[in-house]
């Protein structure tokens, strides 16, 4: 199979479960590096490899100013942090690297299962019969069974008493 010709293609990591993952991931992340006017320069590239260690993931965006097209950016990124690039979405990069000691997203020694680490998601408590713990709703009884106030309109004045 030939090598892609589209720029959009030759910077990305093959696409895997492991990718996908990845890019849900970033989706609810916010830049944490930028590229500016002066393009990809050593400090950039100091704060990006501080930013991996810290998170693995990291959402770098990339200025309308900076003199570098966003793919060689991009390609830039990969090499140069030795991280793969995950996504290009318009000016952002989602770039990834596996953390040495704690991986989130990859499993941590090569005989370890090959599933990606999810989130566990909270349990709902199941509908229908026995499943509620809550007393049932009373109906009918007016605001004292309810607990809540009666508007000012609907409270009655006491009684007057005759002499």
């Amino acid at each position: 199979m030939p090598a892609p010709t589209n720029p959009k293609k030759r910077a990305l990591m093959p696409s895997s479960k492991l990718r996908k993952t990845l890019r849900a991931a970033g989706h609810h992340l916010s830049a944490i590096v930028q590229v500016g006017k002066e393009g990809l320069t050593e400090p950039v590239l100091r704060q990006l490899d501080e930013a991996l260690l810290a998170h693995e993931l990291v959402k770098v965006k990339i200025g309308t100013e900076s003199p570098e097209d966003r793919f060689e950016v991009a390609d830039r990124l990969g090499e140069e942090s030795s991280a793969q690039v995950a996504q290009i979405l318009g000016r952002t990069v989602l770039v990834y690297r596996k953390h040495p000691e704690k991986p989130r997203f990859e499993p941590r020694a090569p005989g370890a299962a090959a599933e990606v680490v999810e989130r566990e998601k909270p349990r709902r408590a199941p509908k229908g019969r026995g499943g509620s713990t809550r007393a049932p709703a009373k109906r009918g009884r007016g605001a004292a069974a309810t607990g809540r106030r009666a508007s000012a309109g609907a409270r009655r004045a006491p009684p007057k008493r005759r002499p």
